[in-house]
């Protein structure tokens, strides 16, 4: 059945009875509490939390140094917008699953990357997970795709799982371009943000109207060595050696300049009832905006269960997104330990949280701007997060 969107309620205060929606007001008040808790305690300066369930906005809350009409950079949640635009263009017969890069975008075809087909880059199988591509780069379209060309890949592409930060998402944005003839920023507002209404969601900003974007903030301190031992059995572990996805690169997102790119990665800003209620889209299809088969590959259907070296479970990947999967591992993948095996989303660097779960019918994003530097503790407040907010409705 398909639920009706609702997006027209003002955002900081519970917005519908809950008991209207079949939502547990204690454990709504109980989820909304626990988000409240580090910005009280000064761990983290500000956060804004989202609950959505069946099309309908049901809580959200801004906490600290922020207010209610302001934005967050959602950072890898970005990953969210790019599939449902590139689930657009496929279901608009514009490229498939299996067409390779190089039909699309031939500049992309040098050493040996010739066969990498667009589901490898939503799955992140492609095979060039750290390819080099600094901000300079980034506007000039010509310099982009001689970056392209320079490419080489780390191993065979579909042969294993590794996460790629930002370059994949790269050449995506690239494939949107060519096969719509528009601007990839331009193509999700006009096509899938505003027809939904979701304003304030966007993938580049002006540098005009950046104002109402929380400025990140780093807090906290690194854990000693003994604590990531013990957690990930590692010794010696360099938190400085994890790739782009650093404190200092994080940072560079209060950059006007950044903000204006909408890296197509990691760079979105937006509220998170916005972001709440375009998961609720992905869940409930208003007006048919995806073609269905497409849809339920982006949100139901595993198509990578290669194993995740970062976390060393299956990395569970769909057309562009995550599912929680039935295996026992749900929280290694950022969802919390009770929501269901349909639940889909995509988490974001600095402890962002989002997802969809079609087992409740709720959707749910936790965005804050304080980047943490103990990684541990940011963990355990996303899975603690998700542990309350899965259970704040019953089954569908």
């Amino acid at each position: 059945m398909t639920v009706p969107i609702r997006i027209d309620e003002p955002f900081d205060h519970h917005v519908a009875e809950v008991d209207e929606t079949g939502a547990d007001t204690e454990l709504v008040d109980d989820l909304l509490e626990r988000a409240r808790r580090e910005i009280d305690s000064g761990l983290l300066p500000s956060c804004q939390i989202a609950l959505a369930h069946r099309g309908r906005l049901i809580a959200t809350r801004t906490y600290g140094d922020a207010d209610p009409t302001q934005r967050y950079v959602v950072f890898s949640c970005t990953k969210v917008l790019v599939a449902g635009a590139m689930w657009m263009a496929i279901g608009d017969g514009l490229a498939s699953r299996c067409t390779r890069v190089a039909e699309i975008v031939p500049e992309f075809s040098t050493n040996d990357k010739d066969e990498i087909t667009v589901e490898q880059l939503l799955t992140h199988t492609g095979g060039f997970p750290t390819a080099p591509f600094v901000p300079t780069d980034w506007e000039d379209r010509d310099r982009r795709l001689e970056r392209f060309s320079q490419w080489r890949l780390n191993w065979e592409p579909g042969s294993r799982f590794e996460y790629h930060p930002t370059s994949a998402h790269w050449v995506l944005a690239e494939i949107l371009e060519r096969v719509t003839g528009s601007d990839f920023r331009l193509f999700i507002h006009e096509r899938l943000t505003d027809p939904l209404g979701l304003n304030q969601l966007r993938v580049g900003v002006p540098e005009a109207e950046q104002g109402n974007i929380v400025d990140l903030v780093a807090v906290g301190e690194p854990p000693s060595a003994e604590a990531l031992e013990a957690v990930t059995g590692i010794a010696g572990l360099d938190l400085a050696e994890i790739g782009e996805v650093t404190e200092e690169h994080l940072l560079e997102f209060n950059n006007p300049a950044y903000r204006r790119v909408g890296v197509p990665g990691g760079g979105a800003v937006g509220t998170a009832a916005d972001l709440a209620m375009l998961l609720q889209a992905m869940m409930h299809n208003p007006d048919g905006i995806w073609d269905p088969a497409v849809l339920r590959a982006g949100t139901a259907e595993i198509l990578c269960d290669l194993p995740d070296p970062m976390v060393g479970v299956s990395s569970n990947r769909t057309l562009g997104l995550i599912l929680a999967g039935d295996d026992g591992n749900s929280a290694m993948r950022g969802f919390g330990r009770t929501v269901s095996p349909a639940a889909f989303g995509h988490m974001g660097a600095g402890g962002q949280v989002a997802w969809a779960d079609p087992g409740t019918g709720l959707s749910f994003v936790y965005l804050t701007n304080g980047i943490d530097r103990d990684p541990i503790r940011m963990a355990r407040r996303g899975t603690s997060l998700g542990n309350r907010a899965g259970v704040c409705a019953g089954p569908v």
